[in-house]
């Protein structure tokens, strides 16, 4: 060995320890109710089912279709658009209708320390969504409360007469195909339709865990729990609100700078049966199928 072996050895092995370091942080377990924090531009499409029963016993069920996409102004900030359309199919076909939920718009921010992730996002909703106001179509009105259930973290997605500010940062650690992920928000809400201005706050805790099986098959839970800070008497869900999310992801590769990220989940709220809602029980019982493209 010569007097520049022991060097260059020790550049090889520190290059190696960097590669497999961006490989393991390349590896991102992308969770289900919680922000991904998935560093390239995205356009996703999500379809749940959920079934409810009424105060009768009688089966209720919520589809819904969530489709968004984020793009990359800078390899840290990437604003984003959500878009909400939901359907539900109610006992008795008078009870049948659609509804379009509030658009969200937003932007994240996110840096990379070796193998953690951390990033704060702002959000705000527009508060057009149909079913509003103070004399709703009453179809509208009920199906926007089952998609509140179906889907307690796009919630203000569908509090169609609120505009909603929302303030959140997350924190992911990567390492060897494993993901752990926290997230905590503070939700502003300010009734902009209807007689009277209403304001209310709520915030929510998350968290994230996934494990790579190989590079193309992925495993994720989530737990999230949701807790109104104050109210007005508008508001019609329970105080605290649990749910438990469990999935399987694939991950494709399509081309040299694309991948295609299917996944099918099922969430299940935790929390005691509700009554205050008027019509469903407050208890999330959902599949959902989604499907993002990373590019």
């Amino acid at each position: 060995m010569n007097r520049f072996s022991l060097p260059v050895l020790l550049v090889m092995a520190f290059a190696t320890e960097r590669i497999a370091a961006a490989d393991d942080t390349a590896l991102y377990s992308a969770p289900w109710q919680l922000r991904s924090l998935a560093l390239a531009d995205t356009v996703g499409v999500e379809s749940s089912a959920a079934a409810f029963t009424d105060s009768n016993g009688n089966i209720d069920i919520a589809q819904s279709t969530v489709v968004g996409s984020r793009y990359h102004l800078t390899p840290q900030w990437a604003p984003f658009l959500r878009l909400g359309f939901v359907g539900n199919n109610a006992p008795g076909a008078a009870l049948d209708g659609t509804s379009f939920g509030n658009p969200v718009v937003g932007a994240t921010y996110t840096r990379t320390l070796a193998k953690y992730r951390l990033a704060a996002a702002w959000s705000t909703t527009l508060p057009v969504g149909t079913g509003g106001g103070d004399t709703p179509d009453p179809r509208a009105a009920r199906v926007n409360t089952a998609a509140i259930t179906a889907r307690p973290a796009d919630s203000a997605m569908f509090d169609v007469d609120y505009m909603t500010e929302t303030l959140g940062i997350d924190v992911a650690y990567l390492n060897r195909g494993f993901t752990a992920q926290a997230e905590a928000n503070v939700a502003q809400e300010i009734r902009t339709r209807g007689a009277g201005a209403r304001f209310r706050t709520s915030a929510d805790m998350a968290l994230h865990a996934g494990y790579f099986v190989g590079s193309h098959v992925s495993l994720g839970t989530d737990l999230r729990y949701q807790r109104w800070l104050s109210r007005d008497a508008m508001t019609q869900t329970d105080t605290d609100t649990l749910t438990l999310a469990l999935g399987l992801r694939a991950h494709v590769g399509l081309g040299e700078h694309a991948s295609l990220h299917p996944g099918i989940s099922y969430t299940r709220g935790l929390n005691a049966r509700g009554t205050a809602l008027p019509v469903i029980t407050d208890q999330t019982n959902a599949v959902q199928i989604d499907a993002h493209v990373l590019f």
